[in-house]
């Protein structure tokens, strides 16, 4: 295996020459292997050396969500994080070329902060249901039903329908974009089970869409009652994608990222993540001493990430996001102003 004695040299823009690390994939392991068996991993040391190769060359970064597996999440990612995070760390890099290893609109989202850069996803077939269940038309119908209640888009859409809207939401970050717009009405596009659960926090009325998440939307109260009586004093957090009665049976509810800082903050003996699955194997490796009772929904679009996509679009720079600028304009807006909300 290679060691921290190997280096590799990228050109940045302004002609200036650094020195990357290729790091010892054996350290990488480490990150991996509760996770990832030996034999696995032997087969996955190609791929993961020749993106750590291909990153120096091209100056690239690799940002990756919370569900990606950990081999990408702990092997190759420069960056990590649910989409609020790798929104806002998208502003903040200095690389040439950007590969988001997650699903298109996200990859939309870094492009829209990072115009002048090269933004890459692996696999134009990593699709969202939520973000192909409203488009930009539907919006315009929307408002001319509702004139004058303003319209909060979840950033789980298309660039498109960001660009109808006032304002952008994650799920960390929804109820104080609700509660900063000092409305008593919103519309909320396009997750209706995220919006109903908000509008209870936030006593707003929230007219809805009926879009769902594919993961989220399979968790059913049983099963969540199921793991209760499996698993004597677990901890359940549950995404507020999911359903209003799949909340209500959870202990708590919140975002990838509240999940895990509840975790770190909290150690809770035994605790099951009400999401897709993969959020706790990545957790999981941080926190060895808490027990994850693991529910696996797995989100299909996100699994067509892969090393092999990863190392296959910084070879090739594909696959490029590109979006109109008339669109880029209003869309970015509508994230820089969830952006100065926190």
């Amino acid at each position: 295996m290679l060691t921290v004695s190997i280096f590799f040299c990228s050109r940045l823009a302004q002609g200036v020459i650094v020195s990357q690390i290729l790091p010892d994939t054996t350290a990488l392991y480490d990150r991996v292997r509760h996770h990832v068996l030996p034999a696995e991993w032997a087969l996955m040391t190609p791929d993961v050396e020749a993106i750590w190769r291909l990153k120096a060359e091209r100056d690239a970064v690799v940002l990756a969500h919370n569900y990606m597996t950990p081999e990408i999440y702990g092997g190759v990612a420069d960056i990590t994080g649910d989409s609020l995070a790798l929104a806002r760390e998208a502003q903040e890099v200095d690389a040439e070329v950007i590969v988001l290893a997650g699903v298109h609109f996200m990859a939309e989202t870094a492009k829209l902060l990072n115009p002048t850069r090269t933004v890459l996803i692996p696999d134009l077939r990593s699709g969202c249901s939520l973000a192909e269940s409203i488009t930009a038309d539907q919006v315009r119908a929307l408002r001319a039903a509702h004139p004058g209640v303003p319209v909060v888009t979840y950033v789980n859409t298309s660039a498109a329908v960001k660009a109808e809207s006032d304002i952008c939401c994650t799920s960390g970050n929804a109820t104080r974009v609700i509660e900063s717009l000092g409305t008593d009405r919103v519309i909320m596009l396009p997750d209706q089970h995220l919006a109903r659960n908000v509008a209870r926090q936030t006593g707003v009325e929230v007219i809805t869409h009926p879009g769902a998440c594919e993961v989220h939307e399979r968790f059913t109260p049983h099963d969540i009652r199921q793991i209760r009586a499996d698993h004597p004093g677990v901890v359940v957090m549950a995404h507020p994608e999911c359903p209003t009665e799949v909340v209500d049976e959870a202990d708590l509810s919140g975002s990838t990222a509240d999940m895990t800082s509840f975790v770190a903050r909290e150690r809770p003996a035994r605790v099951a993540l009400i999401t897709e699955c993969s959020m706790s194997d990545n957790v999981a490796a941080a926190h060895p001493d808490v027990d994850f009772v693991r529910p696996c929904n797995l989100c299909p679009h996100m699994k067509r990430n892969t090393l092999a996509a990863i190392r296959r679009s910084l070879q090739t720079l594909t696959h490029e996001v590109t979006i109109d600028p008339a669109v880029a304009d209003r869309a970015r807006a509508a994230v820089e102003r969830m952006l100065a909300v926190g």
